[in-house]
């Protein structure tokens, strides 16, 4: 599994329920798009034509990209996260040790990331150096502003 990416329950949930969005409603809504502007006449010179075909052609991609997701997604349970150590699904407390700053992260796949609400993919370098890290543990992270040194103060799971 090449492709094989490991989400959170919650996230496969949400890869799912977009696939089904995409598929039974918004496939509807651009052919519908595209029947209307077939109705315009002449394709060659049909600006709305084009449009919706290129939205179809977006639509489409999207939906094997998720298909491809849910199809390679390694699922990991909440009740299988460690405490013990660091991995997709940790909340984790971790704390700079040059600004002696206490940030709470959670650990997710790269599909479910969101930084702006505390979800750091296990591919960014803070996720990636944090992985299989435990409680105690110091790790490094090459920044662009230089190297962040951070101290893990907790490991909880939801």
């Amino acid at each position: 599994m090449a492709n094989a990416k490991t989400v959170s329950r919650a996230g496969y949930e949400k890869l799912q329920e977009e696939r089904e969005y995409l598929v039974t409603v918004k496939r509807k809504e651009v052919a519908q798009k595209l029947k209307e502007a077939r109705s315009f006449g002449d394709l060659s010179e049909n600006a709305e034509y084009d449009e919706a075909k290129n939205e179809q052609a977006i639509l489409e991609s999207r939906i094997n990209e998720l298909e491809l997701l849910i199809a390679n997604a390694i699922v990991v349970e909440d009740h299988e996260v460690s405490t013990d150590e660091i991995g997709v699904g940790s909340i984790v407390k971790i704390k700079d040790l040059e600004f002696d700053e206490v940030e709470t992260l959670q650990i997710v796949g790269s599909t479910e990331s969101d930084p702006d609400n505390g979800k750091i993919s296990d591919e960014s370098p803070i996720g990636k150096a944090a992985l299989r890290k435990k409680v105690g543990d110091i790790f490094e992270v090459e920044a662009p502003a230089g190297l962040i040194k951070f101290e893990v103060l907790e490991i909880t799971r939801q």
